[in-house]
């Protein structure tokens, strides 16, 4: 179960302002979501990002949102994004049925919506270094459950590479000088 860059979608799951501060690896994440999007962007993978309830809760950490100049904004009161009509309806008009999905708090919204898409048949991809609860532990069950019922644990440059899929082209040479750096080479900062 390839992942193709045409059928791919990725999902940011309240990476917000207001639960950031919270989060278990809270820099890793918002690094490797924010890094993933800058390739999907630029591989023309759209990213969709949802927010739970922003009056409360803040708008996504800017410095996520910063470089990119497409994407798409929810807002929502479900844990369960595909309980919103819009949102599962527009994702269903997109024709994307592999979704790369990633966020907070994984044992809640990630989770449930995980658990959602799955129920609609579609792939799920689960951004297992993007995808944090308060408790490491939480989130780690929070894979394993949604594992068990058929998303599969993926990594950034997992995704990143199936999207290219070759190395002998231009748009490679781009990407790979622009964002597939180390690790150790990638910052993105939200404080």
């Amino acid at each position: 179960m390839r992942l193709y860059r045409e059928k791919s979608l990725l999902l940011i799951v309240d990476l917000q302002l207001g639960l950031l501060p919270v989060i278990d690896g809270k820099r890793q994440v918002v690094t490797e979501a924010g890094w993933l999007a800058q390739v999907a962007e630029r591989l023309d993978v759209p990213v969709w990002v949802t927010e739970q309830s922003p009056e409360k809760l803040g708008e996504t950490a800017p410095t996520l949102l910063d470089s990119l100049t497409e994407y798409l904004r929810w807002s929502k009161h479900h844990f369960n994004a595909m309980e919103n009509s819009d949102f599962s309806q527009t994702l269903s008009e997109s024709g994307k049925h592999q979704i790369v999905i990633c966020g907070a708090e994984a044992h809640i919204c990630v989770l449930q919506s995980a658990l959602g898409l799955l129920e609609a048949g579609y792939q799920v991809y689960w951004l297992s270094e993007a995808t944090a609860s308060r408790r490491r532990e939480e989130a780690a069950l929070a894979r394993e459950r949604a594992c068990h019922h058929g998303a599969v644990s993926v990594s950034a440059d997992m995704v990143a590479y199936e999207w290219l899929r070759e190395c002998e082209t231009a748009l490679f040479s781009e990407a790979h000088q622009r964002f597939l750096k180390p690790r150790s080479a990638r910052t993105l900062t939200f404080f």
